[in-house]
């Protein structure tokens, strides 16, 4: 199956695009920290991405995208989210679905606000925390401070691909991580901490576009008795939903039980 690759220039800088052959609903695929659009290979190349439109933008400073024009602008959050607001306003897509994963999650939610045509929003590996949430939302894990480490090592690179990614572990998942700009983790981490984007919590709790919460059961960093009981205004099934035998990315280690979650909700919230 045919996968085209091509890059948009955006005020945030050029960012890379990968894009399916599916012609139906278009269902924009945004990433996590230090990863890139490749990640979502099995959905670009599988049943999903023959029958809609995905698309898999690379993050300013990630992947085959440029490093961000102006760092403090993009690498944050809500500069992301503006950032894939404007390359589906690039790509005349007025309604799409959205899925997020992990910071790709928290994205979506900042562009619920920036996106009036998104038809729904489902997140893995994203626990919507307020502020002085963040130490309940996230657990402990050997590797979690990479996530805000501006200089990686060899062994950083590999630690962080692996814990993320988990299995089957591939060569790609290490030239993603260690191609990311340093500084994307280490600014977003700080604009995090310092609470510079909306209250997340209060996004679920009142949003009214569906939003869909499907985690792996084994999730390493993220803590899924506290997702669970989040106040929701609109989630998809009333419940979280929760894959066995999966991690931090169901939809890679686990795409046969992953996608039919993804393929139920777009048919759902595009009806």
């Amino acid at each position: 199956m045919s996968v085209k690759e091509y890059s948009l220039e955006t005020s945030h800088g050029t960012i890379a695009v990968r894009e399916s052959e599916g012609t139906g609903v278009p269902v924009l695929l945004v990433h996590g920290n230090s990863s890139a659009g490749a990640v979502f290979r099995n959905q670009l190349e599988g049943e999903l991405g023959k029958t809609y439109r995905l698309i898999a933008p690379d993050l300013p400073g990630h992947g085959n995208s440029s490093d961000a024009i102006d760092p403090e602008r993009s690498y944050c959050m809500e500069g992301y989210a503006d950032a894939m607001a404007e390359v589906l306003r690039l790509l005349n897509v007025e309604k799409a679905v959205v899925f997020g994963w992990s910071l790709g999650g928290h994205i979506g939610l900042e562009m619920i606000k920036r996106f009036p045509g998104m038809l729904g929003l489902m997140i893995t590996g994203t626990p919507p925390v307020a502020p002085d949430e963040v130490g309940q939302g996230f657990k402990p894990s050997k590797h979690m401070g990479l996530a805000g480490k501006e200089q990686f090592t060899a062994e950083d690179v590999e630690n962080y691909a692996r814990s993320t990614c988990g299995e089957p572990f591939e060569a790609f998942f290490l030239d993603v991580v260690g191609r990311t700009d340093g500084r994307a983790r280490r600014i977003m981490f700080e604009k995090f901490a310092g609470g510079t984007g909306d209250n997340q919590k209060e996004i679920v709790a009142t949003a009214k576009v569906p939003l869909a919460v499907v985690n792996g059961i084994d999730e390493p960093f993220v803590n899924l008795d506290f997702v669970s009981k989040v106040t929701y205004a609109n989630l998809w099934e009333g419940k979280t939903h929760e894959i066995a035998h999966s991690g931090h990315a169901p939809f890679w280690d686990k795409p046969a039980e992953f996608d039919p979650y993804l393929k139920r909700f777009v048919a759902d919230v595009s009806a």
